[in-house]
């Protein structure tokens, strides 16, 4: 793993978050009712959380490289964003079927919060000029559209697993 992002206080920041979620989510007891639906919810909800914080260290260190294209660094930071809210909403949800650590989740709310400044920051340093068109037209650089010339385009090149006519 690359010192530079074993130091960033982005990441560090990501895996606090990720150790917390995972401590937090040992105090969600399974009553063992596969019938009762809070129980259920309460699986599901331990689960997300989970899930969501180690999403957003992996996409963190899949485009931490400055060299990374823009639309793969936005595309990236746009799924951290949802997994960071996912876990906001979770622990809004974790609350309605009557969790009894609530301190925890606010210390998990707070985490999040912390960690949003560093992502903003950390989006803003992304190089809008290193990129390639997204044809979908999800994640150009400002005033670029999904269908501009691009002179790339004109470049002969023969397809090798193209079948031989």
């Amino acid at each position: 793993m690359d010192e530079r992002l074993k130091k960033s206080p982005l990441f560090l920041k990501a895996q606090e978050i990720y150790e917390l979620v995972r401590k937090v989510s040992l105090l969600i007891e399974d009553n063992g009712d596969e019938d009762d639906f809070d129980n259920h919810l309460l699986n599901e909800y331990k689960n997300q959380l989970n899930e969501s914080a180690l999403i957003i260290p992996a996409k963190i260190a899949g485009v931490f490289n400055e060299d990374t294209l823009y639309d793969l660094r936005m595309e990236n930071a746009a799924i951290i964003r949802r997994e960071a809210r996912t876990i906001l909403v979770t622990t809004s949800g974790l609350r309605m079927v009557k969790f009894k650590e609530l301190d925890y989740l606010e210390l998990i709310r707070n985490e999040i919060e912390e960690f949003r400044i560093l992502f903003a920051e950390w989006v803003k340093t992304f190089d809008e000029w290193n990129y390639i068109i997204d044809r979908w037209g999800l994640f150009n650089p400002p005033g670029v559209n999904y269908d501009d010339y691009d002179i790339d385009d004109d470049l002969p090149f023969k397809n090798p697993f193209d079948d031989e006519v």
